[in-house]
């Protein structure tokens, strides 16, 4: 399998999995570890990265790994609170800073003739966010570079591959941190870029051949992005030994069960399609509580799922569409809980129900990883540019109980809502849009008549990964279109709405 090249040290910053998205931008494999749980075995590592924390180095509950088994053995690079925490436990001063440094900043100075500082020069837009400051710098420390109000923004250990920076080179803000990164792991730590989708495919496919063997695998597809590239993955490792498994909840958009089923058969997957929508939406029949019918889809998903596997004989894994933010999350830098199995839509709860071994192909890439392995691998553009659904389907984005009757309204405003997304040239500028349908009736009139019918919102948002979400500026031709598209053909709504809320403080569910 891969090698490990870049070793991240997790103090708890909320930036952490932004240094190793630009790392691996840079084609150069890199795994996050929690501080107080690094790697016994480092010799894969062929470079180390501290990130930042919302930690003071002062506090008495301030991380304080021990790093004799890396520092000065292998190539270092410390962010923010590891530049602070190297000048505090090795003879520099660090202390409240007067200001707090946040926000952007510029270089006053750059040392001459560094390669760390190789194509970036006096004036470049670098991005501070901390409340503490280095006065003095550690023993053998050189100073490298300077802001107006930062000192010590840049220093090195004389004798070490050291380098130690107080601003942040992952965040967009840092005009060249991109570049920086690259100086320290290409020129300095001397770092090959050969992290690449293909080869990710390639040590993938070969990794599950030698894993799984002759052994049959079942994966519940949900014609998301996730679960289709795992399949794929896995198809290519054991082709007829995997058996897939799509579920129809009742509660997918217009048509969608058909047209996905349609493409994966298209794609060569062992599918087998099971319409249970009558089941669900028996069992969610007067439920209003967002979270208990989450629960309830989840608990038939795995009734329905798990009769379905029991048909395949001999099975002996369960394959999952985990992907790395899901892993990093599951393991706590305050020594919580190692690694655990995602909770994930589809499958919630079904390796211990079903005594099942599991496999995770994409368990160590990002979203945007995930989309570059399924083009390399020729998986239709329209599939991996998909926005992100929700598990449990229009079920959240019908307010208050489930009936037949409201998801097809949903159905129909949403078709006419992401539709017209794709016919204006709107899809892939918008990372996740949809429909709500509001527990609210208002008051209209169409014809000579006045009607007493639904309200629906439209919902449209911009997102990396879904952590944070600003709304869409849809035009307002586009809008006005949509909403008399929507009134004009889907009965029972007489009113349209868009949400304008960002992420935070709303969420870009309703529910």
């Amino acid at each position: 399998m891969q090698q490990h090249n870049v070793l991240i040290l997790d103090f708890g910053s909320q930036y952490t999995q932004l240094i190793a998205r630009r790392v691996r931008e840079l084609n150069i494999y890199c795994e996050i570890h929690p501080y107080n749980k690094i790697p016994e075995n480092l010799d894969n590592f062929k470079a180390v990265i501290l990130s930042g924390s919302p930690y003071s180095v002062r506090s008495e509950e301030a991380p304080h790994p021990d790093l004799s088994g890396i520092r000065g053995k292998k190539p270092l690079l410390a962010v923010c609170y590891g530049a602070q925490y190297l000048a505090h436990f090795s003879g520099g001063l660090v202390a409240p800073s007067n200001t707090r440094e946040y926000g952007r900043a510029n270089l006053s100075f750059v040392k001459d003739g560094e390669n760390f500082f190789k194509n970036i020069s006096t004036g470049s837009q670098v991005w501070m966010s901390h409340s503490d400051t280095i006065k003095n710098l550690p023993e053998n420390g050189v100073l490298l570079a300077s802001t107006h109000d930062v000192e010590n923004a840049a220093y090195k250990i004389e004798g070490e591959t050291t380098y130690a920076i107080q601003f942040h080179p992952e965040v967009y803000h840092s005009t060249d941190g991109t570049q920086l990164l690259k100086n320290f792991l290409v020129d300095i730590a001397e770092l090959e870029q050969n992290w690449t989708p293909n080869s990710f495919v390639e040590s993938t496919v070969n990794g599950l051949k030698e894993k799984l063997g002759d052994d049959r695998v079942i994966l519940g597809l949900s014609g998301g992005v996730d679960s289709t590239v795992a399949g794929v993955l896995l198809h290519k490792a054991i082709g007829q030994n995997l058996h897939c498994i799509f579920v129809n909840n009742g509660l997918l958009r217009k048509n969608e069960y058909k047209s996905v089923l349609k493409q994966y058969e298209g794609m060569g997957l062992n599918v087998k399609g099971v319409d249970a929508s009558e089941r669900f939406l028996s069992a969610l029949e007067g439920i209003s509580d967002p979270e208990t019918k989450r629960k309830t889809i989840g608990r038939i998903f795995i009734e329905v799922f798990d009769d379905e596997a029991a048909k395949v004989e001999n099975a002996k894994w369960l394959a999952q569409g985990t992907i790395y933010p899901d892993v990093i999350e599951s393991v706590s830098v305050n020594g919580g809980p190692s690694a655990t199995i995602k909770s994930h839509h589809n499958v919630g709860g079904l390796p211990d129900f079903m005594k099942l071994k599991v496999v995770e192909p994409l368990r160590m890439i990002f979203k945007d990883e995930v989309r570059r392995v399924g083009a390399s691998m020729g998986i239709d553009k329209e599939l991996l540019g998909r926005h992100p659904f929700p598990g449990p389907g229009l079920a959240i984005r019908i307010l208050g109980d489930i009936t037949s009757e409201k998801v097809r309204i949903l159905q129909e405003v949403d078709a006419i809502f992401i539709d017209g997304l794709k016919e204006s040239g709107l899809y892939n500028s918008v990372w996740q849009a949809g429909a709500i349908l509001l527990p609210v009736n208002s008051v209209g009139v169409m014809g000579d008549e006045r009607t007493y019918e639904k309200v629906v919102a439209l919902r449209a948002v911009e997102s990396t990964d879904g952590m944070t979400a600003d709304w869409v500026n849809l035009p307002y031709e586009f809008l006005q279109k949509t909403s008399n598209k929507i009134i004009n053909n889907v009965k029972g709504v007489n009113r349209v709405v868009y949400d304008i809320s960002s992420k935070p403080p709303a969420t870009i569910e309703w529910e």
